[in-house]
């Protein structure tokens, strides 16, 4: 068998295809990312500088899209200059909105939901750190809205972004919806009534009623939008963020980056090739975050046009749906029933509103993954897990225990195979050191002292590859969901979903010097953030090596001094990423340890009555 098969190549290819990955993503997509914002930034700075220079003006009307017939953002478009929050909340009057997870508001003018804080999230794991805001106005800082209303041919007037309605209570709750009126004036009268549940979904149900002379003809539509990109973008390929939704029960995902790109690539006026074009009945869109979603969700008989887009004029992202016109006769009404998300993507709620709305894999939301029939089940086993043992850290630590049990079978067929090339390097560098020079005649006694000692080299091979998918998944589980989030261990490891805080550049805290306030310092920062490696990624990096020290030496120079290196790459590789992603790999490497040391024991055990049986004989 030819020696390029041995699994030990494969292992390295692996090693190398991570590495690969891993220095993508810190030279290439993160100051990628970094690009973006920066644009974003110049817009914003320019579009500021635009806005002082001209002289106050009227409010100007909203404008029609022509691709779908949605309102523009006009106040988003034209009073560029992004005020603070507070302020930005003061220019309109509001319905007070206060539920078991969430408080903000409805602005009245507008009729949208632009203010919502997510009351069991904090910004940091600090007691007294602001709640995490999900939703803001389109005036402020990173703004960020649903909407819901009509649009309707030329000459019929239709609610806009000025618009201001009447509300017939002051506060939403659950049990205590709100109706909102808006009359135009010519004979139409829209209202809203809005519900929310004890969770995050609210229910809009948008009505019109036609009291003019003649019949006329409105579609209902529904957005998302959001002005620049969300602080804390990770950009990492194993997680997706942005613009997400599922049209004809197909999950669709596009980056931030793909729907900017697709907008300014596209010729000048052609709003078809711009944006991302879909049919669907049924379903939903709307944007992930790593841990929030702010989605809309289709009624499951409705057919809709959807889209995803990018807006260069006010630097922001929309994802909206527009259902068929429909004819409303004089003294008639008409209503279409939408629903909103917007909240923590927690999985298990998520799973309930899929099964009681009907809303089609709507815990996809969370990025399970193409292996997504792996990292659900092991989700769910971590989250019961959890719910007995109370403490996160210890949850994934058992848990990576059952794994390895269940995997034992395949693995003990690894480390047995491992562990009889390691009694054989003797014997192969007696036949290296004899024809060495001669490769195909010592890859010939090569195979023939694995015929004579009953080793496959290759025996190894299956049951790795096996096992990479289902470790994979466990990794991919515990990075995506919100499980880890301000999660706690013990020490010093107050927030397994960030990492070690403590660094060997100050000796774990002894000298009192704080590397991080080099970080963003160009060149000197990128070497101190790379060097920044804390007690659990070098223990990571110990057991590792540990591990490897197990293992065959590599009849070949090259691969040896790869596989002495590797523990190395990968300390430095896993040292950013989150404390309880590191704690894993640490804990799975020594349950490793344990099971190769146990099989190299009862080999040696084995081997030993052998020998007393044939001194026996």
């Amino acid at each position: 068998m030819n020696s390029q098969f041995d699994k030990k190549n494969m292992i390295i290819a692996i090693a190398l295809s991570m590495a690969i990955i891993f220095v993508w993503q810190f030279f290439f997509e993160m100051p990628r990312m970094e690009k973006m914002r920066a644009e974003q930034a110049a817009i914003a700075e320019q579009q500021a500088q635009q806005q002082a220079q001209q002289p106050a003006t009227a409010a100007t009307p909203a404008a029609i899209d022509p691709a779908t017939g949605a309102p523009l953002d006009q106040s988003g478009a034209i009073a560029t200059a992004k005020l603070p929050r507070d302020e930005a909340l003061a220019l309109s009057p509001r319905v007070k909105i206060d539920a078991p997870k969430i408080r903000g508001s409805i602005a009245l003018k507008g009729g949208r939901i632009d203010d919502l804080v997510l009351k069991n999230y904090r910004e940091t794991i600090e007691p007294n750190a602001p709640n995490v805001v999900l939703l803001s106005p389109a005036r402020g800082e990173l703004g960020y809205f649903t909407e819901t209303g009509w649009v309707a041919a030329a000459g019929v007037k239709t609610p806009d972004a000025e618009s201001v309605w009447q509300a017939d209570a002051d506060t939403l709750s659950p049990g205590k919806p709100v109706t909102l009126t808006w009359d135009n004036g010519e004979g139409l009268v829209f209202t809203r009534r809005i519900t929310v549940d004890q969770d995050y979904m609210f229910d809009i149900v948008d009505s019109v009623t036609n009291n003019s002379g003649a019949e006329i003809s409105l579609a209902p539509y529904s957005r998302v939008k959001r002005f620049g990109l969300p602080l804390g973008l990770d950009g990492i390929y194993i997680l997706h963020e942005g613009p997400i939704g599922v049209f004809d029960g197909t999950l669709n995902e596009h980056t931030y980056g793909d729907v900017r790109d697709q907008a300014l690539e596209a010729p000048a006026g052609d709003l078809a090739a711009a944006a991302v074009h879909a049919t669907t009945t049924g379903g939903w869109l709307g944007f992930s975050d790593k841990y929030w979603l702010a989605a809309q969700v289709v009624p499951a008989d409705a057919k809709v046009k959807a889209r995803m887009f990018y807006g260069a004029a006010d630097d922001s992202y929309q994802v909206d749906y527009t259902a068929d016109m429909r004819a409303v006769a004089p003294g008639a009404s008409s209503d279409f029933d939408h629903k909103i998300f917007a909240g923590a993507k927690e999985v298990s709620l998520l799973e309930h509103y899929r099964d009681t709305f009907n809303i089609p894999m709507f815990e996809r939301a969370v990025d399970f993954g193409y292996f997504f029939f792996l990292t659900k089940p092991l989700h769910a086993f971590l989250d019961w897990i959890f719910r007995y043992i109370g403490n996160m850290g210890l949850a994934i630590l058992a848990l990576t225990v059952l794994v390895k049990a269940v995997m034992f079978p395949l693995a003990n067929k690894s480390y047995v195979s491992m562990s009889k090339m390691k009694t054989l390097q003797p014997k192969m560098a007696e036949l290296k050191t004899q024809y060495g020079e001669d490769k195909q005649r010592f890859q010939q006694e090569m195979m023939a002292l694995y015929k004579k000692e009953k080793v496959n080299p290759a025996a190894g091979c299956l049951p790795i590859l096996v096992q990479i998918p289902v470790f994979y998944a466990l990794y991919k589980v515990l990075y995506v969901t919100i499980d880890m989030r301000h999660a706690p261990f013990f020490g010093w490891i107050d927030d397994l979903s960030v990492k070690d805080p403590t660094t060997i550049l100050n000796l774990f805290g002894l000298i009192p010097w704080d590397p991080s306030l080099y970080f963003h310092m160009p060149i000197l920062g990128a070497v101190l953030h790379f060097l920044s490696i804390g007690v659990w990624p070098l223990v990571m990096g110990f057991t590792m090596w540990a591990q490897m020290r197990l293992n065959p030496t590599p009849p070949d120079p090259v691969q040896a001094k790869l596989f002495a290196v590797m523990p190395f790459i990968f300390t430095f590789m896993l040292a950013p990423f989150a404390a309880g992603l590191v704690i894993y790999w640490a804990w799975n490497n020594t349950l490793s340890i344990a099971q190769q040391k146990f099989i190299m024991w009862k080999l040696e055990k084995a081997k030993s009555k052998q020998a007393q049986k044939a001194g026996a004989a």
